[in-house]
């Protein structure tokens, strides 16, 4: 029997006894990972201000984490596969971790860029890897009640991030967002190494470096075009440039997979329909929850003058109301399938954001914002049990790999695109009327967005009965 068979088996018939504590200890880092976007962008300010560092380098201290996590998620999947899971968990947890002291510790540029970029690296490695073992120690209705779970934790980070943020840049100083990793990455890696189990390696071969290499570039290209599309226009030239790089890129990975022993993925994973609804969804999600996220900060605090701290605070009903239907998302899952839960959370992500166009002032921001959170919490569930539902056990680490780059592609998307769209309203020093114009027209887009990927859903999400 293969390894593949193998692993199959035990997932179906002899269930880890401890998947659940596995679960919660995953969960954790991974809501460590999703928290160290924002929590860093709420402090960036204090970092700037006491490191002497620049517009240019603050900007890097975010894309940074960016480019790195996004265009290398990919081959954390695949090494997970071939190396095995648990290891690849555990190496990126320590790089994550050591990277982490290190920021902490920065006193310059330099060291912190690096720093940055190496937790990148950290959480590429840890977070494919951790969701394939999710997707290994769970099946049937217990793998949705899980997803909807890891989905909790990573769709409601990024609202957690900023109250954390905003209380560690207040209290201890914006050192602190770094260390706080420290202790709680060493204990979650401490008792992972002692329950994880070692699960077979899903798949066999060499790792494909001028593949991964390929794929690293185009993906951080794209990431990078769209981060420079929503400072510069999407029509300036470097991002221009940007985007036909990784074009290039993607069309030179293409052709090398079809041509190698040993390809890095199977791009007939590419061809099938919920790996493709999957991706999509996961990318509709993210877009919209990022958007939005950055558009209501820079509304309360621009246009409503709330504090860092205040805008936190009212930024956590959104984060709670994120998990709650995330994790309920993941129970009903199963009894009314994933088309039709997809629609209804589209539609009703649609209905929120038209709240803050109907109605203007803080709560009415809040209210819609945490309507649409119920619905974007929602799809998180759908993407990713659409995506790994039915794929073997050699395929989970890089089909994890694929559907955590979309998320990646999705963030960037959203945040250029809101750029784009309220660029108008936001700037520092406009008038009240015009501002208040930007956010609706922003607003507007966004529900524009999730009808349009409401009735795509419908047609393109697999039936029940497919």
């Amino acid at each position: 029997m293969s390894d593949t068979e193998t692993a199959g088996t035990h997932a179906a018939q002899t269930p880890h006894p401890r998947r659940w504590p596995i679960l919660g200890l995953l969960g954790l880092a991974q809501l460590m990972l999703i928290l160290d976007i924002t929590v860093v962008a709420i402090a960036l300010p204090h970092m700037g201000a006491e490191l002497d560092l620049d517009r240019a380098a603050l900007t890097w201290v975010v894309s940074g984490y960016a480019l790195a996590f996004g265009s290398l998620m990919l081959l954390g999947g695949r090494t997970a596969d071939l190396f095995g899971a648990k290891r690849i968990v555990l190496a990126g947890l320590v790089l994550f971790t050591a990277a982490s002291l290190a920021a902490g510790l920065a006193n310059g540029a330099p060291l912190l860029l690096t720093a940055r970029i190496s937790q990148g690296a950290g959480a590429a490695l840890l977070s494919p890897a951790a969701l394939s073992v999710v997707v290994r120690l769970f099946d049937g209705e217990e793998r949705n009640k899980a997803l909807g779970i890891w989905s909790a934790l990573g769709g409601g980070g990024a609202a957690l991030g900023v109250l954390l943020g905003g209380l560690i840049t207040a209290g201890p100083g914006w050192a602190w967002v770094f260390f706080i990793n420290v202790p709680v990455g060493l204990i979650v890696l401490v008792a992972l190494a002692r329950m994880l189990p070692d699960l077979l390696r899903a798949a066999t071969g060499s790792l494909d470096v001028p593949g991964a290499a390929l794929v690293a570039a185009a993906t951080a290209a794209l990431i990078y075009a769209l981060i420079r599309a929503g400072d510069h226009g999407w029509l300036n030239t470097l991002s221009l440039v940007l985007f036909a790089a990784a074009a290039a890129a993607y069309a030179a990975f293409a052709a090398w997979q079809r041509r190698t022993p040993a390809p890095l993925m199977d791009l007939r994973l590419l061809g099938r329909r919920p790996v493709v609804a999957g991706i999509f969804v996961i990318a509709v999600a993210t877009a919209l929850m990022v958007g939005v996220f950055f558009l209501g900060s820079f509304y309360l605090q621009n246009h409503q003058d709330h504090g860092a701290l205040m805008t936190g605070v009212l930024f956590l009903p959104v984060a709670l109301v994120t998990m709650a239907a995330a994790t309920g998302a993941g129970r009903v899952l199963g009894r009314h399938g994933a088309r039709a839960l997809a629609v209804v959370a589209l539609a009703v992500t649609a209905a929120g954001f038209l709240v803050p166009v109907l109605w203007s002032g803080t709560t009415a921001m809040v209210t819609g914002v945490s309507i649409a959170a119920s619905g974007l919490g929602a799809l998180f569930v759908v993407a990713s049990a659409t995506a790994l539902g039915h794929v073997a056990p050699h395929e989970a680490g890089v089909t994890s790999g694929i559907v955590s780059t979309f998320h990646e592609f999705g963030a960037s998307v959203g945040a250029a695109a809101v750029s784009s769209a309220a660029a108008a309203g936001i700037a520092a020093h406009t008038g009240t009327a015009t501002a208040a114009a930007g956010f609706d027209d922003a607003f507007l887009v966004a529900t524009g967005i999730a009808a349009v990927a409401a009735v795509i859903a419908l047609w393109l999400i697999p039936s029940r009965s497919e």
